[in-house]
């Protein structure tokens, strides 16, 4: 393969596109020791989009270059190919070492292998359809190159959608696909996606201690791109502090931030770091006479329902206070009545 990445075995790692398009198993859906994805397939399909997509650029009539009429008429042949399930018209768009690269960098080369891929797919997933968003397209010289985004639709109404880069050569033949390559273009995850990590917290959590007992509530926002949490502090069943605590994704430096507010009127901000089993929180926080305070804290999830939470190097104004270390559990749900 000349460095490229070599073919895979594994019905697994070729049914890429299935999760999101069909979410039909990996299992039996094999290609002489290879398996088959929708995904790969839906570089083949758009092969076609490819030889008619300079009718689709800034082109207007009477200034189309070369080529285009004839890569047009080629158009309506090939899609019906598609339509009608004709594996081996299909693999003629492609030079006779042509490629197809999807976005995992796994390359399928030749009409003799792409032919077989086609074909295994009509016969597994029919009904599929392709529409291409052109983004731009380039003819220099013998050589067309194609950018775009393409959406492929299942039987089933499920879409998927992958940004792709196409190189087609003028050969004697016409227009004949040399290069075809997919690359993900996935929805950015939501806020809430990245606070995955710390949805365990979400729960009412206590501690007590031999001077106060903490009460301590997460929930999600009613938008889920927050984790908001309650905090209450008594002693002797007097209430002695009430804060209110906002997680949420911080996108410019890439991790979770905290903002917490105090019912005396003094507030903080936090950055959450993970390491391995451990969240890392640097804290600075402003008190209600004006003074300054930071902390690191460091919190660690052990499972059924307790954490532990440590605090160090805290500083309020200029004093160091006493490092400490609390065990938090999750409190039991209310035995209903």
């Amino acid at each position: 393969m000349n460095g490229a990445r070599m073919k895979l075995n594994s019905a697994t790692q070729l049914c890429r596109i299935v999760y999101r398009v069909q979410k039909v198993s990996c299992r039996n859906v094999q290609l002489k020791g290879k398996s088959m994805t929708l995904r790969v397939i839906g570089l083949m399909v758009a092969a076609t989009c490819l030889l008619f997509a300079p009718a689709l650029t800034a082109f207007t009539v009477g200034q189309e270059e070369p080529g285009v009429a004839e890569i047009r008429k080629a158009t309506e042949k090939l899609t019906t190919a598609f339509g009608q399930g004709k594996s081996d018209e299909l693999a003629a768009m492609f030079l006779v070492n042509g490629e197809l690269i999807d976005e995992e960098g796994t390359v399928y080369q030749g009409q003799k292998e792409i032919k077989e891929l086609a074909a295994a797919f009509f016969e597994r997933f029919p009904g599929t359809q392709v529409r291409n968003e052109i983004e731009s397209i380039r003819i220099v010289g013998p050589v067309a190159i194609q950018e775009g985004k393409r959406v492929t639709t299942a039987k089933d109404g499920t879409t998927s959608t992958v940004r792709y880069i196409g190189v087609l050569s003028k050969t004697d033949q016409g227009w004949r696909i040399a290069s075809l390559r997919d690359f993900a273009d996935e929805a950015m995850p939501t806020p809430g996606e990245f606070l995955s990590p710390l949805a365990w917290l979400v729960g009412d959590w206590i501690n007590e201690g031999a001077d106060a007992r903490v009460k301590i509530t997460y929930r999600w926002s009613e938008d889920k791109n927050f984790i908001l949490g309650d905090i209450l502090v008594t002693k002797n069943d007097q209430v002695v502090m009430k804060s209110s605590q906002r997680i949420g994704w911080d996108a410019l430096h890439g991790s979770p931030r905290s903002w917490t507010f105090d019912s005396d009127g003094g507030f903080a901000e936090a950055t959450w770091t993970q390491v391995e089993d451990t969240w890392i929180v640097r804290s600075s926080a402003t008190m209600p006479d004006g003074q300054t305070g930071s902390a690191i804290l460091k919190i660690v999830n052990e499972g059924n329902g307790r954490y532990v939470m440590a605090g160090s190097n805290r500083i309020i104004g200029n004093v160091l206070e006493d490092d400490y270390q609390v065990t938090v559990v999750k409190k039991p749900p209310t035995a209903a009545k």
